[in-house]
C-alpha cells in the first residue's frame, strides 16, 4: 500500500501489522527489531506510484507529471537500503539494546519483569499459485521488460530515437521509460498476483478497518503532544535556523536553497511539508527543475516523527529504541539522492 503511494489509506493496514508484531513482542512497552525495521521499512518504503506529488504538479501546468515516478523510484531505493543498513547496524549497539522493563512489587520496589515471551502466532495459510498463475505473472513480466528495453535500447529493435530523446543516454532513457510503464504494469500485476494466490485484498482492507475509531481513541494522547511540539518548534524559528546553519554546507554542493524548509519539514508535518512542496511549485512553475526536485522530495521521504507517533502509539509502545534515527537516516539519503538523480536526470 505504501508504495502505491495511498498515504492515509495505507495506515490501517500498518496499524493492523504493528498490533501482530506487538503480539509477539517479548517486552510489551518497548519496540521489537521488527517493530523498529517496520517503521523503518514504513517511512523510507519504494514509491512505485507518487500520486500526491504527481497530482501537485499537474495541479501546477505541468506538462509531465510523471516524470518523477522513475525519479523518485530511484531514490526511495537509496533511502530503503539506508535505512535498513542503519536499523540493522543501530539494534545492535548497547545504547539501543532492548531491556525487559521493571514491574513493582507488593513492596514498591522494581522487579525485572522475566516472565516468558508469548507464543509466536502462526501465519494464516496462503496458497501458493499454480502453474497458470506463475506463468501469467512471467509472461506479464517479460512483456513489460520487453517494452523498457524497447525505449531504453531502440537501435536494437532498428527503431529511430525520438526527437527529445535523441541527446540523452541509456541511464536518462530508463529513468524516464520506468516513468512510463510504472503504472500499468502496477495495476497489471497486483491484481493478478493477488488472483493467483487466493488474495482478498480488499478484504485484508476492511479488516484493518474495522477498529479504526478505537485506535484513533488510542493515539490522541500521542498525536496532540507532538503536533503541540511541532508548532513549538516552527514557531521558535527552529526550522528557520536550521536552514541558516545548512546552507553554507549544502550550498556549494548546488542543493536549492528554497527546498531546505521542505525537506527539513518533511519528517515533522505532512500537511506543512505538502503546503511548502505546492508554494514551490507555484512559484517557479509545473515544468521548473526546482519543482520536480522538490516533489521527488516530498514523494521519496515520509513523515517519520508522525508514523512513529501513530504506530506506536497504537500499541502502547513507549521506548522506541533506534526506530526513529534510522527513520531519519532514510529520510536524509531520500532528500540528497533526490537532489542529485533529478539534476542528473531532468536538469
Amino acid at each position: 500500500a505504501n508504495m502505491l503511494g495511498l498515504g492515509n489509506a495505507a495506515t490501517p493496514l500498518g496499524l493492523r501489522a504493528m498490533r501482530d508484531l506487538e503480539s509477539l513482542n517479548p517486552h510489551p512497552g518497548t519496540a521489537s527489531n521488527a517493530m523498529c525495521t517496520f517503521l523503518a521499512l514504513n517511512t523510507s518504503s519504494v514509491q512505485l506510484i507518487p500520486t500526491t506529488a504527481i497530482a501537485i504538479l499537474a495541479a501546477g501546468g505541468s506538462s509531465r507529471p510523471t516524470a518523477i515516478v522513475g525519479t523518485a523510484l530511484l531514490a526511495t531505493l537509496c533511502a530503503a537500503i539506508a535505512a535498513l543498513t542503519a536499523v540493522k547496524l543501530l539494534e545492535k549497539l548497547p545504547l539501543f539494546r532492548a531491556a525487559r522493563p521493571e514491574i513493582p512489587d507488593k513492596t514498591g520496589a522494581a522487579q525485572v519483569d522475566d516472565s516468558p515471551a508469548p507464543e509466536t502466532l502462526a501465519a494464516p495459510p496462503v496458497r501458493e499459485p499454480a502453474w497458470w498463475g506463475r506463468g501469467a505473472l512471467w509472461l506479464l513480466v517479460l512483456f513489460f521488460l520487453f517494452l523498457l528495453a524497447r525505449r531504453v535500447f531502440p537501435n536494437l529493435f532498428g527503431l529511430p530515437l525520438a526527437a527529445n530523446a535523441a541527446d540523452d543516454n541509456a541511464f536518462v532513457r530508463s529513468v524516464n521509460a520506468l516513468s512510463i510503464l510504472a503504472v500499468p504494469f502496477l495495476l497489471s500485476f497486483f491484481p493478478l498476483y493477488a488472483l493467483t494466490r487466493g488474495i482478498k485484498v480488499y478484504d485484508e482492507f476492511v479488516e484493518g478497518a474495522k477498529e479504526g475509531f478505537g485506535v484513533v481513541l488510542r493515539i490522541i494522547p500521542f498525536l496532540v503532544t507532538m503536533l503541540v511540539a511541532i508548532n513549538m518548534f516552527k514557531g521558535a524559528g527552529g526550522i528557520d535556523l536550521l536552514t541558516r546553519t545548512l546552507m553554507p554546507v549544502l550550498g556549494p554542493l548546488q542543493f536549492p536553497p528554497d527546498l531546505m524548509p521542505l525537506a527539513l519539514m518533511r519528517p515533522l508535518s505532512g500537511g506543512a511539508s505538502l503546503a511548502l512542496m505546492t508554494d514551490i511549485v507555484q512559484r517557479f512553475g509545473g515544468d521548473s527543475l526546482v519543482s520536480f526536485m522538490a516533489a521527488t522530495v516530498y514523494g521519496s521521504t515520509e513523515t517519520t516523527f508522525y508514523v512513529a507517533a501513530v504506530y506506536f502509539g497504537a500499541v502502547g509502545i513507549r521506548q522506541t529504541r533506534h526506530a526513529i534515527p534510522a527513520g531519519l537516516v532514510g529520510d536524509f539519503v531520500g532528500v540528497v539522492a533526490s537532489v542529485i538523480i533529478c539534476r542528473a536526470v531532468l536538469g
